[in-house]
């Protein structure tokens, strides 16, 4: 069970009999309402550090902003209590009162989730050294030795995305147009784009941020992270091509951005650190040098779900741990310039791949630019993603007989309308998995 008591991710969504969001975790087949327990009064006696009331954070709260700023201590106070009210041989508040459990626990079948927090702003990394060496070569050309830039061996690269098309995991996202020139000699063209891909990314929500014109160091870097969720980063490959130079990707990026609706604390992820990758193709500046560095073991996987009925076919096999740069240098490294991170602040780690081909992180590398077909079975290939087909991720971090998950992430491609101009998104016809 990806919700096991070693878990207890954060996230935001409507219970059954209710028309707005609280805030939630989940157990097993189980939504527990954080608002319902702070009501209750059994978040009372826990403080944040500087003694202001955790019970604050969830009353009358639609997403966990406020919970996020509070800080780590907080973070775990409420983590370790609900370990505690749901412990088998545990504390009894719950467990012999029927009307509270009523009000708390909730079958997550019925419940829909949301967005787990407000997000103010959103960037996007490129920390994957295979997948930037595999873009190097196809778009650059050349011997994989030499396809990374400068830049990227000394730094982790970003651009600023856009917050406003990150949805929750279900919702169906609208084939995208833009200018195309597939022909370098002939003018551009406007319409639907003919490479959608998917691109299997983590990311990281910031708790605690700092104030314009700080800093965070690498090495306090985690204290601030709130946790991490599964990202699908969709792209519009030919218009990425055409628009990327010179200042990179725009609407290309900009049209969909996938997550689960849960987020999983670094506390529930530290049985499963690891060594992160050796950093030797260029001497790491102070700024970004980690006294502990690590990472985390994540498998992770994607599957193709086509429209015509022929079920899931997985299509990659992946691990947070292949990263070159980590989370705690992104942070560094975003922050390092004084600009100043909110709670609820999003950014992700760009597509994450290793060194096998059955592990890149998008239908570019696996296809390898259109190139080799993916054979799905049945007679079914795929070179992109097309539309009715449905995108699903998963994540979790084996431990021995537990597991820590992340739910699903997934997302289905609706259709343009004729002449490439979108229409508003309908109900996808696949059920909703959390």
């Amino acid at each position: 069970d990806d919700f096991s008591l070693e878990n207890i991710p954060f996230g935001a969504g409507v219970l059954p009999d209710s028309s707005s969001a609280c805030c939630v975790t989940r157990i097993n087949t189980y939504i527990i309402s954080l608002n319902a327990l702070a009501d209750a009064g059994l978040l009372d006696d826990l403080t944040t550090h500087a003694g202001l009331s955790v019970r604050s954070a969830f009353t009358a709260q639609s997403t966990l902003n406020a919970f996020m700023a509070l800080g780590r201590p907080a973070w775990r106070s409420v983590r370790t209590r609900i370990q505690e009210l749901f412990t088998i041989g545990g504390r009894r508040d719950i467990h012999d009162d029927e009307s509270l459990q009523s009000k708390v626990m909730h079958d997550a079948s019925q419940v829909k989730m949301t967005l787990p927090c407000t997000i103010g702003d959103y960037t996007d990394f490129y920390c994957s050294k295979e997948h930037a060496t595999n873009v190097g070569v196809m778009f650059r050309g050349g011997p994989p030795e030499k396809a990374l830039m400068e830049n990227w061996k000394t730094m982790p690269v970003g651009y600023h995305g856009r917050a406003s098309s990150v949805v929750v995991s279900g919702t169906p996202v609208v084939h995208p147009s833009g200018q195309l020139r597939p022909d370098p000699s002939a003018d551009p063209t406007h319409g639907p784009c003919r490479t959608v891909d998917f691109e299997l990314e983590m990311a990281v929500f910031v708790g605690t941020g700092n104030d314009m014109g700080t800093s965070i160091g690498v090495d306090e870097a985690e204290d601030k992270i709130f946790g991490m969720t599964l990202m699908n980063d969709w792209s519009a490959r030919d218009v990425q091509k055409y628009e990327y130079v010179p200042l990179g990707p725009f609407g290309a990026k900009n049209w969909a951005t996938t997550i689960s609706p849960w987020i999983v604390t670094l506390d529930a992820l530290a049985p499963f650190r690891t060594n992160a990758p050796v950093q030797d193709l260029a001497p790491v500046l102070p700024y970004l040098t980690e006294k502990d560095r690590h990472t985390f073991d994540i498998d992770l996987e994607v599957a193709i779900e086509p429209a015509s009925g022929e079920g899931a076919s997985v299509v990659c096999r992946s691990n947070y741990k292949h990263l070159y740069w980590t989370a705690k240098q992104m942070l560094a490294h975003h922050t390092v310039t004084g600009c100043n991170m909110r709670p609820g602040d999003l950014f992700a780690s760009g597509t994450i791949s290793g060194s096998d081909a059955s592990s890149f992180g998008s239908m570019l590398e696996l296809s390898w630019q259109g190139t080799r077909p993916l054979d799905l079975g049945n007679g079914v290939t795929r070179t992109f993603v097309q539309d009715g087909d449905n995108v699903v991720m998963t994540g979790c971090a084996q431990g021995d007989g537990f597991r820590v998950g992340f739910g699903t992430c997934e997302g289905h491609v609706m259709p343009a309308a004729s002449g490439g101009d979108s229409t508003s998104p309908q109900s996808s016809p696949y059920p909703r998995r959390e």
